[in-house]
């Protein structure tokens, strides 16, 4: 297939197979439901089994949910995941590596542990994706598209992550952006059938950072850098404020859905954020420093 006819392609969904991680849950499972609901079976992965059964048990999806608990930091769990989805339904149309966690805290106060966690489940999960489930997609010839959650974050960092402490979360999604950058032109370059979407949300009513819940277990007398504080508890409070008037998972599931048969690469879900990255490259055009909130 050639480049120029790559850009033709459309994406018929209806009996096809789309595979969400994260998907018990925020834009994961509003997702998931809109795929189903253009008649493709589901499979939804995510590490909250609970989570996973809840949805499953709820008889309002308009096409079949196959719910399989993932670790998406672990390449054997996805490895699993693929062979199970390759084997029950024989494709994925879409694949939406979505899952993902966001300790706060510092540069220097994040631990170790915490590290290898937000970027295990941001990182390695959409290298996992990527590795386990396009070598596959290649091999089936058939048409697809990957969609890669990153974010806001992932583009403008320290000018608007400063104040909430989230350097590591933005870390992890500065290389989901790099590599959505390169996957697309890969896959273009191959004339492969398969097109990339770049989702970066900005204000999005979900519980992503209620990270409790996730957490992993941590070596004996391992302090999380978020729990301990009563400013850590003020900022997340006044974050799930902020993320209660954003856009709601629907609305951005609506997005990604006509980004896909777009075959758009860049989703964002907020009017103002090319605007915002622009000021972010005009630092860089411009040789300025950047900005520090509250100081510049």
């Amino acid at each position: 297939m050639t480049q120029a006819s790559f850009c033709q392609v459309m994406l018929s969904l209806a009996g096809r197979t789309a595979v969400i991680t994260g998907a018990a849950s925020g834009i994961g499972r509003a997702m998931a439901r809109r795929f189903s609901a253009e008649g493709m079976a589901v499979v939804a992965a995510d590490v909250d089994a609970d989570a996973l059964d809840e949805l499953a048990a709820d008889p309002s999806w308009p096409s079949p949910v196959r719910v399989v608990p993932t670790d998406v930091s672990d390449p054997s769990s996805v490895e699993a995941l693929a062979d199970l989805v390759f084997g029950e339904f024989g494709e994925v149309g879409v694949l939406c590596n979505n899952a993902g966690v966001g300790p706060m805290g510092t540069i220097w106060e994040v631990g170790v542990p915490e590290w290898e966690w937000v970027l295990g489940v941001n990182l390695w999960g959409v290298i996992n994706g990527v590795r386990s489930f396009i070598p596959r997609m290649l091999e089936s010839g058939r048409e697809g598209h990957v969609v890669n959650t990153a974010s806001m974050a992932g583009l403008i960092a320290g000018r608007e992550m400063t104040r909430w402490r989230l350097g590591a979360y933005a870390a992890s999604k500065h290389a989901v952006v790099a590599i959505s950058h390169t996957l697309y032109a890969e896959l273009r370059t191959a004339g492969a059938p398969i097109g990339v979407s770049l989702l970066c949300p900005a204000a999005v009513n979900t519980r992503i950072w209620d990270t409790e819940r996730l957490r992993p277990s941590y070596p004996e007398g391992f302090q999380p850098s978020q729990s301990s504080s009563e400013e850590a508890e003020r900022l997340q409070a006044q974050l799930r404020t902020g993320l209660e008037l954003g856009s709601t998972p629907a609305e951005v599931a609506e997005m990604v859905l006509e980004a896909v048969v777009d075959n758009r690469f860049y989703v964002f879900t907020s009017p103002g954020s090319p605007e915002q990255v622009g000021r972010h490259v005009g630092d860089l055009v411009d040789l300025r420093n950047p900005p520090v909130p509250d100081l510049d």
